[in-house]
């Protein structure tokens, strides 16, 4: 049966502490690390095992957004250029991680045609009809394209697709398997050839349906599409290699239905900064949008793109952005807030990688930094809306806490986390709770912690 952190937590706002009520908490959560802080002040209201590290999950990405946004300024923004280089078509990618970014929300979705036919546009604006190369420089990142640390099992994964200089519709195809009269037919979008289908799908009548689609080591972006399906399964995503190149195909592929022919390859390589390249078209995505994906909709690939800009920048050519500088870049802005450095141990952006290591206490220093700072307001329009929107909008549905909850969630098998603050009568309240060997009825006690705050005050 679930039990319920309100009246615990009622007994430790009212001061009282006991070997009992230690031995309540932990049954209901096994060690966790908690700590709720008053904004304004900074003085901590409830405390436990703060200082202890634990794996995060996503709720890594409070502290890469919170760092992003200090490093990068809100007015940054993700510009892909794209310019003709001796006859050839550059794209020069930015790290832009919602670069014809793909959502099943379609008010929120980048509609890659809208791009394609821009630089087609662009093409015919200047009468050019033939071109030589189309050359991807992804070199605004280094080519380790997925961390050594995420399961190896899960890289087809949307949550564990590569990371490139030039990401594509959220380096994905998206598929979709429909029982036509006892045939399972299967799509995906974008339509391109630069995946290779096979397809071992049955159809059944009356038991359960399920689909899965799986590279082959052996055949780059060869997928096997297996299972059953009783009517209509998808869209899901697959993650797909080499994203860079995966937009340089599905653009020649348009390019030639508009009658633009291509006479040589296409080329991932740097170009260098003195060459000539006549500009053609730009296209931006603001810092804003990418906190946003990440904090109200964990989309790692948000994460990671952020980790690596910020590598880059921090480097003197400006280029190779990496998981290694990235890490550096995050660990020296802990410290900045005054997080210990035995609090924690930085490996990825995401969250996704378990060698990731934050206490309670560093993650309510860096939203608490944040709270402070002229950019508040910023970031926090970031975070999920608790009964609205993002990863906590089936949550806290109550008028009591509808919309007075903004946090972050984090989720791996055994982890759940949810850090963010919560928006009281008698002010604001930054908390963070982190739980590892968490069963399946944690993620209920942790939205009650949440909700006691307010209960309280």
């Amino acid at each position: 049966m679930k039990k319920s952190f309100a009246f615990v937590l009622c007994l430790f706002f009212a001061g009282l502490s006991n070997a009992d009520l230690a031995w309540t908490i932990n049954s209901i959560i096994n060690q966790p690390s908690i700590q709720i802080v008053k904004a304004d002040s900074g003085a901590v209201i409830y405390s436990r095992n703060a200082d202890v590290p634990m794996t995060p999950a996503s709720n890594m990405k409070v502290v890469t957004t919170a760092a992003a946004l200090k490093y990068l300024g809100p007015d940054f923004e993700y510009t892909t250029k794209v310019g003709l280089f001796n006859n050839s078509l550059a794209i020069i990618g930015s790290g832009d991680p919602l670069f014809c970014y793909f959502d099943t929300d379609v008010e929120n979705r980048k509609d890659p045609n809208i791009i394609f036919q821009n630089i087609i546009s662009s093409l015919k604006q200047k009468k050019i009809s033939t071109i030589n190369d189309i050359i991807i420089d992804t070199s605004i990142f280094d080519d380790q394209r997925t961390h050594p640390n995420w399961p190896v099992d899960q890289l087809n994964r949307e949550y564990a697709c590569e990371v490139s200089g030039l990401n594509f519709h959220t380096n994905c195809i998206y598929m979709t398997v429909k029982n036509v009269s006892g045939t399972a037919v299967i799509s995906i979008e974008p339509q391109t050839k630069y995946v290779e289908i096979i397809n071992q799908v049955k159809t059944v009548g009356k038991s359960k349906s399920a689909v899965g689609a799986y590279r082959q080591t052996e055949k780059p972006n060869t997928l096997l599409v297996s299972g059953t399906c009783k009517s209509l399964e998808g869209p899901f995503a697959v993650a797909i290699e080499r994203p860079g190149i995966f937009f340089g195909f599905v653009l020649a592929e348009n390019l030639k239905k508009a009658g633009i022919d291509i006479k040589g390859k296409i080329l991932e390589k740097s170009l260098d900064k003195t060459e000539k390249i006549i500009p053609l078209t730009e296209f931006h995505t603001p810092i804003s949008e990418c906190l946003a994906r990440c904090n109200k909709d964990s989309l790692g690939l948000a994460a990671e793109a952020l980790l690596k800009t910020m590598a880059a920048k921090a480097r003197s050519d400006g280029k190779n952005g990496s998981w290694s500088v990235g890490r550096q870049v995050i660990q020296n802005y802990l410290r900045t807030v005054g997080v210990s450095e035995e609090e924690f141990n930085i490996d990825d952006g995401s969250g996704l990688s378990r060698e990731n290591r934050l206490t309670a206490n560093a993650i309510t220093k860096v939203l608490l930094e944040v709270y402070r700072s002229k950019n508040w307001s910023f970031y926090k329009n970031s975070l999920a809306i608790a009964g609205q929107d993002g990863t906590i909008a089936r949550y806290f549905k109550e008028k009591k806490y509808n919309g007075k909850i903004l946090g972050k969630t984090g989720y791996l098998s055994g982890v759940k986390s949810f850090s963010g603050i919560c928006l009281t009568e008698s002010g604001d309240y930054i908390f963070s709770i982190l739980t590892n060997d968490a069963g399946p009825k944690t993620r209920d006690a942790i939205n009650d912690i949440a909700k006691a705050i307010i209960d309280n005050q």
